[in-house]
């Protein structure tokens, strides 16, 4: 909400101060105390730039069209320095996570902004920025579902859809080669991830941590999913990247909490999912943190997943020859 819609709104009431948080691409996020008689504007905070090595990364907000016309976006981060003229064509990651919606028209509304601070932090994805690859970041997945369809009946068809427009946009800017794009993502994201490997050939590799991937193990719903097995198993069945193991030539990292608690990604569902991968002669590379829940805080979980993450990308995305165009 804009400053002056939130003054508008105090306006109706007694408050004569209020405490608003502003950041933008260069200005870390601080609070300030502005007093709504005066005018006067107090700093409360000074958090500095806590990366300020990585201030050179370059942000911006990109849209384009899936090929069912509904409007899509994406953030793209691109290292310090990067022109697409001058450099050519990147090494390319997207991170995404899939949304349910019962209509066209909300799956297309932009939900982020172009002057947020990004740094990275944890075990974010964004570090891969320092190693020379440009990050599709939060690609719209939107799985859409209206009158009496519900969302997942054309879950699959849709996720490639979505994902094949991103990866064309970023392609047709001429910041990724289209072959070595990579694909990852957290818990749904990671479902999704072992999906678009199974179901088709935009990516030369996946990074999936504490995912789910056999629907028959979360049989009362999962996400938006209303449907329990029992009514839905042709749905449940095609969902699972699990029994589509067997499909999965790409190589693919799975990474997971010793102690993840979350009811739909017990630390079983990755076990399985390499058990099948293995059995079936992929790459494949199994990765448990030792007392980690479903979120990774420890500071050496976390190093251990950058590192496990760096080198997997590198190993499998960005040495891989360049395709042409």
């Amino acid at each position: 909400m804009a400053l002056g819609q939130v003054e508008k709104i105090l306006a109706t009431t007694n408050a004569q101060q209020v405490i608003t948080r502003r950041e933008s691409v260069t200005e870390p996020p601080n609070f300030y105390l502005r007093d709504l008689l005066s005018g006067t504007v107090t700093a409360l905070t000074d958090f500095p730039d806590p990366a300020p090595q990585l201030a050179g990364i370059q942000r911006q907000l990109i849209t384009y069209t899936r090929d069912d016309g509904v409007p899509l976006s994406a953030t793209l981060f691109t290292p310090p320095g990067y022109e697409p003229q001058r450099d050519g064509p990147l090494p390319t990651v997207l991170w995404a996570y899939p949304r349910e919606f019962r209509d066209a028209a909300a799956a297309g509304q932009v939900s982020t902004s172009p002057n947020r601070f990004s740094r990275p932090a944890g075990a974010s994805h964004l570090f891969l920025l320092t190693q020379g690859f440009a990050i599709l970041d939060g690609p719209a997945m939107p799985i859409i579902g209206e009158g009496a369809d519900e969302p997942n009946d054309r879950y699959i068809e849709q996720l490639v859809s979505s994902a094949q427009a991103a990866v064309d946009k970023v392609v047709d800017m001429g910041v990724a080669d289209p072959g070595r794009m990579g694909i990852g993502g957290h818990s749904y994201g990671a479902f999704m991830t072992a999906n678009l490997l199974a179901h088709s050939d935009l990516f030369r590799a996946g990074l999936a941590r504490s995912g789910a991937y056999n629907r028959t193990l979360t049989p009362f719903g999962f996400q938006a999913e209303p449907r329990t097995y029992w009514e839905a198993p042709d749905i449940y069945f095609a969902m699972s990247p699990f029994n589509y193991a067997n499909l999965i030539t790409e190589p693919i990292l799975l990474i997971h909490g010793e102690l993840d608690n979350n009811s739909g990604t017990f630390p079983i569902q990755s076990e399985r999912m390499y058990q099948a991968l293995k059995g079936h002669g992929a790459t494949v590379r199994y990765v448990v943190l030792p007392y980690e829940s479903h979120g990774y805080a420890a500071r050496e979980s976390v190093l251990h997943t950058l590192a496990e993450m760096v080198d997997w990308m590198n190993q499998h995305v960005k040495h891989a020859a360049a395709a042409d165009r």
